[in-house]
């Protein structure tokens, strides 16, 4: 009687282990945020001129300038220009997820209401590597949060003046 019982309980064992094993659950991917969508009349505009570059969002050929940055080639340095609040001294830069506060000089504009705000920032700091990456960046001036996208086919300046910065 034992021997009949032994398949049995072997094959119930095995239904048990079976059982035991759910299906495995599915994989939630998060879908990608999509960039921002660029604004008409405005870009990034990359200015190579020997050893030193500038990347500037605004109009092109005007005074209308919204972020500039500048560097001499492999300094991994670069001078932020950007305008801001009569009395602020911060520039305050987002681009995908991270952002940075850089202590600035402010002066008053000529051109615009409030400040022309300047400051240094590194190439190595992680918004400007997330900005070197997506193409991107914001600015956040009193509460408000301004996105500079570039348009297609400007994104490449964007890799040419940090490969230059180091």
């Amino acid at each position: 009687m034992r021997i009949l019982w032994l398949p049995v309980l072997a094959m119930a064992a095995l239904e048990t282990a079976c059982a035991s094993v759910g299906a495995p659950e599915p994989v939630v991917v998060a879908a990608a945020s999509p960039a921002p969508a660029p604004v008409a009349g405005y870009d990034w505009h990359y200015t190579p001129d020997g050893d030193i570059a500038r990347l500037a969002y605004g109009v092109e050929a005007s005074d209308d300038l919204r972020l500039g940055l500048d560097c001499t080639a492999g300094s991994g340095k670069v001078d932020l220009t950007a305008l801001g609040q009569t009395g602020d001294r911060e520039i305050s830069l987002e681009s995908g997820g991270e952002t940075e506060r850089f202590a600035a000089e402010g002066e008053p504009s000529q051109l615009h209401d409030g400040d022309i705000l300047t400051a240094t920032a590194a190439t190595s700091d992680p918004v400007l590597q997330r900005f070197r990456r997506v193409g991107w960046i914001a600015q956040w001036v009193d509460g408000k949060r301004e996105v500079y996208a570039p348009h297609s086919g400007s994104e490449a300046g964007v890799e040419r003046f940090f490969a230059l910065c180091g």
